[in-house]
């Protein structure tokens, strides 16, 4: 198996008026402060922007009529036509009846009740966003390489490592073999032993943790397969991934820092490969499945005195 090293992400098809709020706020972290502007103002007010020509938005935030083409180009659309286009389904989107946002950060004096609904709001906008802005072709793909793999490496440091372990532990229960390294030396040491008909998957939602692209890059010279899981898909890590799966991200404060925001879309992300995954071996992995319940049922069940 070859690889071609990626140079950058390019969206193969401009993403649904839905996912367009979601792109935006996965992607701006990684913009220049010109671009963030205009990327913020159409996010901010869609039905306000849509109505706007070119120049019109440039004059808005600022910016030059290049600088907004540049952002619709990078959110993934040919031209800033079909931004405006976009920005008028999203209004007519949001004006349906859905619920206000809830949008002020996490106080060091909130109240627990107002702590619990402001994480539960960031919790729910960030799977919705997560879920919009998933490609479907390229969870299918990765999907179908983890299905038949001889064996699944997972890389992942800090709170993108717990998510790997719960990836791991899930595909083990269906019979696969799956490790999560932790170790960096330990990654890089096992991804020489991968070759083609292996699958590494790294996770990180930066997509520049050395320690996770390192025994990517080494899984992807050696001929497997390899998966990002990343909130910044335009990141170095996705120069050595076959498929890249974009997670988003709740907005980060000092209570609340992106390894704890992040961690909420990671997980629904590896929750929808093992899904997919199970399905595609069904017949082995259910019986797997229910010889690993079997084997723990007595450890929950209460013993008599």
């Amino acid at each position: 198996m070859t690889h071609d090293v990626k140079e950058s992400f390019n969206a193969d098809s401009p993403p649904a008026p839905a996912a367009l709020a979601a792109k935006v706020r996965t992607l701006a972290p990684s913009m220049t402060r010109s671009m963030q502007r205009v990327a913020e103002a159409v996010a901010g007010d869609p039905a306000g922007c849509a109505a706007l020509t070119v120049t019109g938005l440039a004059e808005l935030t600022g910016t030059s009529e290049a600088t907004v083409v540049r952002t619709a180009r990078l959110l993934g659309y040919p031209g800033y036509r079909d931004l405006r286009l976009a920005l008028a389904g999203l209004a007519a989107h949001q004006q349906s009846g859905r619920a206000p946002a809830v949008t002020a950060d996490i106080a060091v004096d909130d109240p627990i009740a107002d702590v619990v609904t402001k994480l539960a709001y960031d919790e729910q906008q960030t799977l919705a966003d997560t879920a919009a802005g998933l490609d479907t072709v390229q969870l299918g793909a990765a999907v179908s390489a983890a299905a038949t793999a001889r064996r699944i490496d997972i890389y992942g440091v800090g709170a993108s490592s717990l998510v790997g372990q719960d990836l791991a532990q899930k595909l083990l229960r269906i019979g696969l073999i799956a490790h999560a390294h932790m170790d960096p030396h330990l990654a890089v040491t096992n991804a020489v032993q991968l070759r083609s008909g292996d699958v590494a998957i790294a996770i990180t939602h930066s997509g520049s943790t050395g320690d996770v692209i390192e025994p990517l890059r080494v899984a992807f010279d050696r001929g497997a397969t390899t998966v990002a899981i990343t909130g910044r898909p335009d990141g170095p890590v996705s120069q050595y991934a076959d498929h890249v799966l974009t997670t988003s991200t709740a907005r980060e404060s000092e209570l609340r820092p992106a390894a704890m925001s992040s961690r909420t879309s990671q997980l629904l992300v590896v929750d929808c490969l093992f899904i997919g995954v199970a399905q595609r071996t069904y017949e082995t992995a259910a019986p797997a499945l229910s010889a690993s319940y079997e084997a723990l049922a007595h450890r929950h069940t209460p013993r008599s005195r």
